[in-house]
C-alpha cells in the first residue's frame, strides 16, 4: 500500500494552472497586448528587479558575448548543434502528390513557420542546450525567423553562453525578456518585440500558464510540468551509476521525480546507499536533496514483465535501461519521452550532445505526446485538383452527402456545376 500511495504521489505531481494563477497570468498578459513595450519594463522590473534600458539585445552584444567564451566552449557549442542537426535533417518531411489517370492530383504540401519564439529560462542560471534543442529542429525545417526570449540578470543582460550559443547558430533576434510578460510579447507583438507563430521551450508555472492563455492565437509546443527519470535496471546494472543518474535529474527542481524500478532488491539497497554518499558533493544538493525525499522511490518487482508495465503505466519523461536483456525490453516499452540504452546511455548524454531534442513530454503524458522534432516547426496543407471525369463521376454521390447534412449550399455547388456539365 505505501508503494502504491507513492507511485500515485509521483504520477499526480504534474503542473497544477489552479484558477488564482491563471487570473494572474491572463491580467499580465493583457496588459503586454494593450500597452506593449511599457508593459513589458514594467513587469520585469517587478519580477526580476531590473530595470531595462533596451529589450533587444543589439548585435554588438551578442557579437561580444561570442568574442567573449573560450574557443574550447565554442567548438563544444557547435560539435552539439552539428550533431543535433545530423539528427533532424533525417526528420525532413517532403511534399509529394499523387497524380490519377484521369488527371486527377491530390497532395500535401509541407510548408515550415515563418517565425518561431523560443523561450530559454534564465536569470540565476544558463541553458545554453535550450537554444540548441529547440532550434536546431527549427532551422532545419526551414522556419525563417528565430526569435528567443529569455529573463536578464541582475545587471539587465542576457547570459554571455546563451548569447554565444544565438550567435554560433546564427540567430539575431534574441531579447532581455522573459516570464509570462515574454510570451506574451511573443503571442502579440509589441514595439520591440516581433509577434510569432508558434512559441517553444520550458519555462517556470507562470511561463506555463502564458502559454496555455494564447495558444490559439499562437501554437505552443507543449505545456511542459516537472522533469522526471525512470531507471529500468537488473542486477547487471551499477549501482553507482544509476544513483548518480537519478540524482541528475534530482537537481533540476524539487518538483523532479526520480524512480529506481528494478528486479533486484539488493541493487535498490545499494542505489540508496550511494545516493545518500553522492548528495553531500552536489552544487544543488539541497534541490537534488529536496527532490529524491518528495518524488524519488525505489520499486522492487517479481520480473521483467512487471516492470515494463509500470514503466508504461508511469510513461516517463526519460527512460533509462540498464539491463541485460535492454534491445529486447525496448521492444515492449509504449510509453515514453526518450529511451536510453545501456550503460553509456546517462540522460545527460541526451541533454547535451547526443542529437535527438531534450525537449519531451512531462508528467506521464509521453502516453499521447512526442519529443519536439522537425514536425513541430512545418504546417501542411492538402492540395486536391479534380478532373472533369472524376467530378462527374463523384458528383451526385457528393450531393447526397450534402443533402443528408441538410447542407443545401453544399450540394448547391455541386449541382450546379453539374447540369452546367450536362449541357455542355
Amino acid at each position: 500500500m505505501e508503494s502504491a500511495d507513492r507511485l500515485k504521489r509521483i504520477m499526480s505531481r504534474n503542473l497544477t494552472l489552479d484558477k488564482g494563477l491563471l487570473d494572474k497570468v491572463s491580467a499580465i498578459v493583457e496588459s503586454v497586448r494593450s500597452e506593449g513595450d511599457t508593459a513589458l519594463k514594467r513587469y520585469t522590473s517587478q519580477f526580476d528587479g531590473v530595470e531595462l534600458s533596451r529589450i533587444k539585445v543589439s548585435p554588438e552584444e551578442i557579437s561580444r558575448a561570442r568574442e567573449g567564451t573560450s574557443e574550447h566552449m565554442l567548438q563544444i557549442i557547435s560539435e552539439a548543434a552539428a550533431n543535433v542537426r545530423r539528427f533532424h535533417e533525417r526528420q525532413r518531411a517532403n511534399s509529394w502528390m499523387i497524380h490519377d489517370e484521369d488527371g486527377t492530383v491530390l497532395g500535401q504540401r509541407i510548408i515550415p513557420l515563418q517565425r518561431v519564439g523560443l523561450y530559454v529560462p534564465g536569470g540565476t542560471a544558463a541553458y545554453p542546450s535550450t537554444v540548441i534543442m529547440n532550434a536546431v529542429p527549427a532551422q532545419v525545417a526551414g522556419v525563417s525567423e528565430i526569435h528567443v526570449l529569455t529573463p536578464p540578470n541582475r545587471d539587465g543582460e542576457v547570459n554571455r553562453i546563451v548569447l554565444a550559443t544565438c550567435s554560433v547558430l546564427g540567430i539575431r533576434n534574441v531579447y532581455a525578456v522573459g516570464g509570462a510578460q515574454g510570451i506574451a510579447a511573443a503571442a502579440y507583438g509589441t514595439e520591440s518585440v516581433s509577434k510569432v507563430d508558434k512559441i517553444v521551450g520550458p519555462g517556470n508555472v507562470y511561463v506555463a500558464a502564458a502559454k496555455k492563455i494564447v495558444f490559439g492565437d499562437v501554437d505552443i509546443d507543449m505545456i511542459a510540468g516537472p522533469s522526471e527519470v525512470v531507471v529500468l535496471a537488473d542486477s547487471s546494472a551499477d549501482p553507482s551509476h544509476v544513483a548518480a543518474d537519478l540524482l541528475a535529474q534530482a537537481e533540476h527542481d524539487a518538483n523532479a521525480a526520480a524512480v529506481l524500478v528494478t528486479t533486484d532488491k539488493n541493487l535498490a539497497k545499494k542505489v540508496q546507499r550511494k545516493l545518500t554518499e553522492f548528495l553531500g558533493s552536489l552544487s544543488r544538493k539541497k534541490i537534488a536533496g529536496e527532490s529524491i525525499r518528495r518524488n524519488g522511490a525505489a520499486f522492487v518487482v517479481g520480473d521483467m514483465t512487471d516492470a515494463v508495465n509500470l514503466v508504461n503505466d508511469i510513461a516517463p519523461e526519460h527512460l533509462e535501461i540498464e539491463a541485460a536483456s535492454a534491445w529486447e525490453i525496448l521492444g515492449r516499452i509504449k510509453n515514453a519521452g526518450a529511451v536510453f540504452i545501456g550503460d553509456h546511455s546517462p540522460e545527460p548524454v541526451g541533454d547535451y550532445f547526443a542529437g535527438p531534442s531534450h525537449v519531451l513530454p512531462t508528467g506521464g503524458t509521453a502516453r499521447f505526446s512526442s519529443v519536439l522534432s522537425v514536425d513541430a516547426f512545418v504546417k501542411r496543407s492538402s492540395v486536391i485538383h479534380y478532373s472533369k471525369t472524376a467530378f462527374e463521376r463523384d458528383a451526385r454521390k457528393i450531393q447526397v452527402f450534402a443533402e443528408n447534412e441538410g447542407l443545401t449550399a453544399h450540394a448547391l455547388s455541386i449541382s450546379i456545376r453539374e447540369k452546367r456539365g450536362r449541357k455542355k
